[in-house]
């Protein structure tokens, strides 16, 4: 074999030795993540990583990669001792979260009003919150944090713009939304699942200004329940 030959021997094994470690990580990534949403996966649980490489058909090497990729997210918590886990977030942590991603929901609920022009537009938005209210209704909370999460997807899908996909911590908030699913009073479920509808609202009719405010009041609401629910539901951080 000649040197170039074998030079682009080389390059290829990296090439495909790097797509394969990207699709591990991908693949783990979403496991998680959906099985966060889905209820598999609970905030503060312990990652058995025999379990996981056999569940996903990959190498521990990759796994334990893949896992420092969702630490630097902050969907699970490494620990040298004791191994993976998926996170936990403190009172503090769950209101810089929301300051976060209140003014990039609120500009995404703007740019799907400007853009929910078509007839599909509207039919996309429509089947999302059809889906979200029945969610709600159901009382299935893994139906619920699924349905919300599509809820988002649309919103942002309409709105066009790409950046918004990469830099909104959707990850990150489904792992608080599942955190304080579970300890939420009826009341507090309600408040929040009945903020969807003046979004959905808004943005079918058309009027970025409602979606924009529509966004804020639901948000507020989050932050209402925040004060209710009592310290010892959070962890302490050191």
């Amino acid at each position: 074999m000649t040197k170039a030959a074998t030079k682009q021997a080389q390059t290829a094994m990296a090439t495909l030795s790097q797509t394969e470690s990207e699709s591990a990580t991908d693949k783990v990534a979403e496991a998680i993540t959906q099985g966060i949403r889905t209820g598999v996966f609970v905030p503060g649980q312990h990652l058995l990583e025999p379990d996981l490489t056999r569940r996903l058909g990959i190498s521990r090497g990759s796994l334990r990669e893949s896992l420092k990729h969702l630490a630097a997210a902050g969907i699970v918590t490494l620990n040298r001792y004791r191994g993976a886990y998926i996170g936990l977030l403190d009172r503090t942590a769950s209101l810089q979260l929301l300051d976060t991603l209140e003014p990039l929901a609120r500009l995404a609920a703007r740019l799907a009003a400007e853009n929910c022009t078509t007839a599909a537009a509207r039919s996309l938005i429509e089947q999302a919150i059809a889906d979200l209210d029945r969610a709600a209704r159901s009382g299935n909370r893994a139906h619920y944090l699924e349905s919300r999460r599509r809820f988002y997807d649309a919103m942002i899908h309409l709105g066009g713009n790409r950046e918004l996909e990469r830099v909104i911590p959707l990850s990150r908030t489904d792992l608080f939304r599942a955190q304080i699913e579970t300890v939420q009073s009826d009341t507090q479920r309600k408040r929040h699942a009945s903020g969807y509808g003046p979004i959905a609202k808004a943005i079918i009719a058309g009027d970025p200004k409602k979606a924009d405010l529509a966004v804020k009041k639901h948000f507020d609401g989050t932050r209402k329940t925040m004060a209710e629910l009592p310290e010892d539901i959070f962890p302490t951080m050191g």
